[in-house]
């Protein structure tokens, strides 16, 4: 299978400076090892986009957002200072930019840029799937930019397949380690967006939500599933949640389109989070996503960006895209792994169970 890959060298601008945790070099450090271990050919097609236009912006964003946001961030690229008493009302201190930090603005507009490319390669035929490398923005909100995110494409993404292209089921599967509330917050209320979120427990890890009793609100309630994982949970609980979680509901549910975010964060040697994924953990949620997105004809956006340790970083990324695309290439393990395997699977099966009780009266397949 040939799939898209949407990659530009000024993704590295997208660099809160020496020192943070959010280098952009780290696409780079992939893009090479990628391209070392998997030719072109057949394989992929390496594209690329334009940076998103206010206009784009304006589908997630309010333009007070967003002129805040460029501003700020291009001063702060100059070492120059631009309304830093109004920072904390935009902004995190997550995202507060260090010494010498990259373009950051401006290559979140490329990440965006890209979801928009990605949505139109998929619905015009061209790819059945395609990456975003640098994609997978969850945190970010309409009004307020937080955990390293500015602006959202996984919810540009959704909300262009329903304005563009009047999509009315759209899955988000987000399995990134840190629950997407930024995301959770756009469709807490659509019940055209199944988003469904497998990330550590929010009781030992930023963001502090996505518990599972959070299931949405209004039209949407039932439309968000929520799936905290214990510490240390590994790939044996991992397949529990694909079996009696995801599939279910996403077969139940039938979408037009998969969205997939999340990096390697989930991985046992993350320097962020504490989760105990090994890289055919990551592999094996290539697989089931490109099985599910069976259901959608094979249609399926995948958002590439996190990861925290940049000796696993390269390997995971690339297992993610080898389960999805089905290439046939060995991945090894380059950290030692835990001695037990997967700690928390007792743990994990109570949270299934805690899930399903709170989503029982909207799901069939949970009765």
């Amino acid at each position: 299978m040939t799939i898209g890959m949407l990659y530009r060298e000024e993704l590295k601008e997208y660099d809160f400076g020496p020192g943070h945790p959010f280098r952009g070099d780290r696409y780079q450090l992939f893009y090479e090892f990628f391209c070392k271990h998997l030719s072109e050919d057949s394989n992929y097609r390496i594209l690329s986009a334009g940076p998103a236009a206010d206009e784009d912006l304006r589908l997630i964003c309010t333009q007070q957002y967003i002129d805040f946001t460029r501003e700020f961030y291009s001063a702060a690229h100059q070492g120059k200072s631009y309304a830093e008493e109004k920072f904390f009302t935009y902004h995190s201190m997550d995202n507060m930019p260090l010494e010498n930090p990259g373009r950051v603005e401006e290559a979140a507009r490329l990440v965006v840029g890209q979801a928009k490319k990605a949505c139109q390669l998929v619905q015009n035929g061209e790819f059945k799937k395609v990456v975003s490398i640098g994609g997978g923005l969850h945190h970010a909100k309409p009004s307020y930019g937080e955990g390293f995110c500015l602006y959202n494409d996984v919810a540009f993404c959704a909300n262009f397949m329903m304005k563009e292209y009047g999509l009315e089921r759209i899955l988000i599967l987000d399995t990134d380690a840190h629950a997407g509330n930024g995301t959770s917050d756009y469709f807490n209320e659509e019940p055209k967006v199944l988003f469904i979120d497998l990330h550590q427990d929010p009781r030992t890890l930023y963001p502090g939500t996505g518990f599972a009793y959070q299931i949405g609100s209004g039209a949407g309630k039932g439309f968000t599933v929520n799936v905290p994982l214990p510490p240390r949970s590994g790939i044996d609980s991992y397949e529990m949640v694909f079996q009696s979680i995801v599939e279910p509901i996403v077969q139940e549910f039938q979408p037009q389109i998969i969205i997939r975010n999340g990096g390697s964060d989930p991985h046992f040697h993350d320097e962020l989070t504490s989760l105990g994924l090994p890289v055919s953990g990551f592999k094996m949620i290539g697989e089931k996503v490109k099985q599910l997105a069976g259901l959608c004809d094979g249609k399926e956006i995948d958002l590439i960006a996190s990861g925290y340790n940049r000796e696993v970083l390269p390997y995971a990324w690339l297992a993610l895209i080898s389960g999805l695309a089905g290439f046939d290439v060995e991945i090894e393990e380059p950290a030692m792994q835990p001695l037990v395997a997967d700690r928390s699977f007792a743990v994990t099966q109570t949270v299934i169970d805690d899930v399903k009780r709170n989503l029982r009266h909207y799901w069939k397949c949970f009765r």
